[in-house]
């Protein structure tokens, strides 16, 4: 073989790498491309359906309006026409503003054209007499202008529900297709139907042949844009051989109306950018098809050396060493630009392997936080259950020992000990994202200002945001994450509210509540409170939607951008943490919320010692204890037999339902959440009751992999380990539903 064919079919293997990776980006490129370009043209035509539905329903707020106006109240046709063209200067989307008697006769309208029109055959005004709210629609041409319009028909009745007139406003569909086309791309094409086919608003390009006025019935077109079934997106080919790509903007107000609106694109234009890379990419490797053409035709010439050092470097790019380069100098010409190239080549390539390994060590990365994760709340779990016996038993040892202070010292150090193991397993369980959330004895002013840059960050700086914190505020008990989120919460459905910007304003102070202010539910809630409020003068909300504000899964914001969780989440945590919820709002206005958290007594200038005795709640009811952990096991039946109750104690599921099927009576359920034998306690507590209804039940846990939730219908308590014995007995009680004994 020849030094020249050698050389070239080096020069070929080499070419085949950068050949590859412009043919696989093409690939990938011309999909995504695609792709998006389809993607587009669908969130066109949802933007043009949902502008549509915002012009109804403006339309339909407006005939509110004019349907409570006394110029419309008139026989006085000549003064009612004047209205309605001054109202009709005011909206000129509307080509005209007219009122219909109830017999379908034209009475006024804003074009003061003064003629006489039977409109009882228009099926806007058939629907309109059997609508009792809304509005009634039909696209159809104007029989005063001739334009295509969208007749939008409102009922004004009378308070006995007779019907004294029907207001209709023709939405100009011309006008409205021409402000949405200044938007699209320039090949962009727009057509509205009705549901016969006949064309309201035409393509304004020159490949559409049929004018405003006749019909598409029976069109492949149309059927597509009908069938309740169809693909998102039509190919149809013109008579000039032309490929246009249809889409049908859907709304359910369209739809109703018996309005078809589609958008289409040429398919050229959606591919063209994609063919704009492959004609780059083919003029790329046209070029590398010139460089090997000039340098198998130079290979006679050319030093054997400069071959070798080719052959080496292709070689090793062959087993892998992406490292690999041909170092200078290089010879002039052809073959030292594809030296170049192929360093240049190399290179690219030992890039995409240190990203690749990059991204590998990433995902081992994240995998490895997540087992740890995993660990630390499996830790966690078993941690809690020994600082339960710890915490437990030092405080029992405190209590036996009262006389020796030495030996009460040592046992309060236990207990201190355990309970800095307690935070510690709160910091493991916070790792791993699982921690339970606890109340506690806050300064709300302090909490809330520290937030004050998180708030201002979230708001953005089209809205001016200020805090205003009294100073000596109450102490609460709350949860501080819990806290945090709800005022989040509280802040983003202001800012939401603000579109166009804004000033809102968080408060917090102390209040008393009297008898005649009342929460979100209209009781009376009386006492001296902690209030965390937020003022924004956005748009507000109408006496309708307030009332349904705190509902869960209510919203207003459209389909995807809104969960309506937000106010309900704050509203239970308020109730939860024995506080309540007060609004205001006003449309137009903006909204005031209100968080009243109960204050919190506090011995003045004292603090009991933790090694005081406290006396306990006891009781004397039938306990049934479930717990697989022996020492835990252990340790609750003692405190429960110290507290005076009967205690009954089994290690599983299965065990404690073989209990309750006895005859013996137990008044309380108290089990853990997480225990072997494939029963875990939620299921032991669903079984148990149905067993043996008013059965009450008070879950215990040191971790659980999801959150503790009772079964339905089952009114149930959590105890989180480790706890105090005073913490034991007041849970008790509380689950029990009954006072000290």
């Amino acid at each position: 073989m020849s030094l020249r064919t050698r050389l070239l079919i080096l020069v070929i293997a080499a070419m085949l790498v950068p050949a590859s990776l412009v043919g696989l980006r093409f690939a990938q490129n011309r999909t995504s491309e695609i792709d998006a370009a389809l993607a587009d043209l669908a969130a066109a035509a949802y933007d043009i359906a949902s502008d549509l539905d915002d012009k109804i329903q403006g339309t339909a707020q407006l005939h509110y309006g004019l349907s409570r106006a006394r110029d419309l109240d008139t026989r006085d046709k000549a003064a009612c026409s004047a209205f309605l063209s001054d109202v009709r200067e005011e909206h000129p989307q509307f080509t005209g503003i007219l009122t219909i008697d109830p017999d379908g006769r034209l009475f006024c309208d804003s074009l003061r054209t003064d003629r006489t029109l039977d409109l009882t055959d228009r099926d806007y005004f058939k629907k309109a007499l059997s609508v009792r709210s809304g509005v009634a629609l039909e696209p159809v041409f104007g029989r005063l202008t001739g334009l295509s319009v969208l007749q939008i028909a409102h009922p004004v009745r009378t308070e006995t529900g007779a019907l004294k007139f029907v207001l209709l406003a023709s939405f100009n569909l011309k006008k409205f297709a021409e402000s949405h086309q200044k938007r699209l791309l320039t090949d962009s094409e727009l057509l509205f139907v009705d549901r016969n086919g006949t064309v309201l608003v035409a393509p304004t390009g020159g490949g559409w042949s049929v004018p405003v006025g006749d019909s598409i019935a029976g069109s492949e077109l149309l059927r597509f844009a009908a069938s309740p079934e169809q693909k998102a997106f039509l190919e149809v080919t013109g008579r000039d051989g032309r490929t246009q790509v249809w889409t049908v903007a859907r709304s359910s107000s369209t739809r109703d109306a018996g309005l078809t609106i589609m958008l289409g694109r040429p398919k050229d234009g959606l591919v063209g950018a994609a063919n704009r890379r492959l004609y780059e990419d083919m003029t790329m490797l046209a070029v590398a098809l010139l460089l090997l053409t000039g340098v198998w035709t130079f290979a006679t010439v050319t030093v054997s050396r400069h071959v070798g050092r080719l052959a080496t470097m292709a070689r090793k790019l062959g087993s892998g060493d992406l490292s690999v380069r041909i170092p200078p100098p290089h010879p002039r010409g052809e073959l030292g630009g594809l030296m170049t190239q192929l360093n240049a080549t190399a290179e690219s390539l030992e890039q995409q392997r240190a990203a690749i390994a990059d991204l590998s060590h990433k995902l081992s990365q994240a995998q490895k936080m997540e087992a740890m994760g995993q660990l630390t709340g499996g830790v966690a779990h078993d941690f809690n259950n020994l600082l339960t016996v710890i915490l437990g038993n030092s405080e029992y040892l405190a209590d036996r020992l009262a006389g020796d202070e030495d030996l009460q010292r040592i046992a309060s150090d236990i207990a201190n000990a355990a309970e800095r193991g307690a935070d510690l397993t709160r910091s493991l369980l916070a790792f791993a994202r699982k921690q339970p959330l606890r109340p506690r004895e806050i300064d709300i002013a302090e909490k809330v200002g520290g937030m004050e840059q998180l708030v201002r960050l979230s708001l953005g700086e089209h809205i001016a945001c200020s805090f205003s914190l009294a100073p000596e505020v109450w102490p609460a008990s709350v949860d501080p994450g819990q806290l945090a989120t709800a005022l989040l919460n509280l802040v983003l459905n202001a800012r939401d509210a603000m579109p166009d910007g804004g000033k809102l304003t968080v408060e917090v102070r102390n209040v008393s509540l009297g008898e005649n202010e009342p929460d979100v539910n209209g009781e009376p809630r009386p006492g001296d409170y902690v209030m965390v409020s937020v003022t924004d003068n956005g748009c507000g909300m109408t006496e309708a939607v307030a009332s349904r504000a705190f509902e869960p899964f209510f919203t207003t914001k459209e389909v995807g951008k809104g969960t309506g969780l937000g106010l309900s989440m704050v509203y239970g945590f308020a109730q939860q943490s024995g506080g309540l919820v007060q609004m205001q709002s006003e449309r137009g206005r903006g909204s005031i919320v209100r968080l009243f958290f109960p204050r919190v007594a506090r011995m003045p200038d004292q603090q009991m010692p933790r090694t005081e005795r406290i006396d306990m709640i006891e009781g004397s009811e039938t306990i049934l204890v479930v717990e697989d952990d022996d020492m835990v096991r252990a340790y609750v039946e003692n405190e429960l037999r110290t507290l005076g109750y009967r205690v009954i104690t089994t290690t599983n599921g299965a065990a404690a339902l073989d209990v309750l099927r006895a005859p013996e009576e137990i008044h309380l359920l108290f089990t853990d959440v997480v225990m072997p034998g494939g029963m875990f306690g939620p299921e032991l507590a669903r079984q148990a009751v149905a067993l043996r209804p008013g059965l009450k039940v008070l879950f215990t846990s040191g971790y659980s992999q999801d959150p503790v939730t009772a079964p339905d219908g089952i009114d149930a308590r959590v105890l989180s380990k480790p706890f105090r014995r005073q913490d034991l007995a007041a849970m008790l009680r509380a689950a029990l539903g009954s006072g000290a004994r």
